[in-house]
């Protein structure tokens, strides 16, 4: 049985539906937050204030200037740095609780990898900003009867869903098919203000707290939506398409995980920049940065190879062998980048 600071947790362990029996559970549970940045990166900073014993920080990404009006866990200094977001969330984490137990993973969540970033948890919470990770992440706790926390968050409104397989609805359950690319609204398009960030993912660590303390019982079946800039709050009632189910939670068809959809190279959010997956195994950061500064500057860390490129495009090249180039929002560009000057 873990256990905490009761000094330290004093006024939550006041709180009667949590109580010390709760705050114990907290300090003996295990989350992964996949992607840290505005969602993920409020969820976590909760969680790990709120006393939860493990955190694992799944994220492909580096911090940029244009993520600090909305992403809480950096600063200027980490951008100037050039950490990956998920080592420089653990950094600023751990220093708030020394007790934490904060694990970085730099990585991109993929069908290949899904066991072994998931993998002996007792929840996840998402912080993506894609269709493709949300569906996997579904797949996955619903194969594996993992509870999961839904967020997302554009221009000034936000929802949260909470989704225990077997009882409530699934993201498939709402969403059957995935949006057709471009069809539906970006912060690139539309924009986000951060107290929108801010709003739905403390609303999921809220969620991800009463899971952990009380069971999965402890769930309804509605979604949350708000409006902070109309002012309006609202839920919807979910217990329908839970009764149905879908052909993932009830039918068990896992086609994201099963590879029959998805893959592809992906635009990221808000930015001139696209993510490309690993098409080979790790990457010699050492003999690639040599190979790279002929060609341009170049910097380089325990976890990737920054490079100007071309004029205008910067490649950053991950160990495990996925790249972002930055400059361009063509996927075909891009590719063609990653394979002139990593050679995959």
């Amino acid at each position: 049985m873990e256990s905490f600071d009761p000094d330290r947790y004093s006024r939550q362990t006041r709180f009667a539906p949590l109580g010390t029996v709760g705050q114990t559970r907290l300090a003996g549970s295990r989350v992964v937050v996949v992607g840290c940045g505005a969602l993920g990166g409020v969820s976590a900073l909760a969680l790990a204030r709120a006393g939860v014993g493990s955190l694992r920080l799944i994220d492909r990404d580096l911090p940029e200037v244009s993520n600090l009006p909305r992403q809480m866990l950096f600063d200027e200094a980490d951008v100037a740095e050039g950490l990956p977001k998920a080592v420089a969330a653990t950094r600023h984490l751990v220093r708030i609780n020394s007790a934490l137990h904060c694990e970085a993973v730099v990585s991109d969540l993929t069908a290949e990898r899904v066991d072994a970033l998931l993998g002996g948890c007792d929840l996840v919470v998402d912080g993506t900003d894609n269709f493709e990770t949300r569906f996997i992440i579904n797949e996955y706790c619903c194969r594996e009867g993992l509870p999961w926390i839904h967020g997302g968050a554009i221009g000034a409104e936000g929802r949260v869903l909470t989704v225990v397989p077997g009882r409530t609805a699934c993201l498939r359950c709402l969403v059957p098919d995935p949006p057709v690319p471009g069809s539906l609204p970006t912060c690139d398009t539309t924009g986000i203000i951060g107290p929108a960030a801010l709003v739905v993912g403390a609303v999921q660590a809220a969620e991800a707290m009463k899971v952990l303390a009380l069971g999965t019982q402890s769930v309804g079946h509605r979604l949350l939506a708000c409006d902070l800039w109309e002012g309006t709050w609202r839920t919807v009632d979910l217990s329908s398409l839970a009764a149905t189910g879908c052909p993932t939670c009830r039918g068990r068809d896992f086609p994201w995980l099963e590879g029959r959809i998805g893959g592809r190279a992906a635009v990221l959010c808000g930015r001139d920049a696209v993510h490309v997956p690993a098409v080979v195994g790790g990457i010699d950061l050492h003999a690639l940065s040599g190979r790279l500064a002929t060609v341009g500057p170049v910097t380089t860390n325990a976890w990737l190879v920054r490079a100007e490129v071309e004029p205008g495009i910067r490649l950053s090249v991950f160990a495990d062998g996925r790249a972002i180039v930055f400059g361009t929002r063509d996927e075909a560009r891009a590719r063609a980048v990653v394979a002139r000057y990593v050679g995959t």
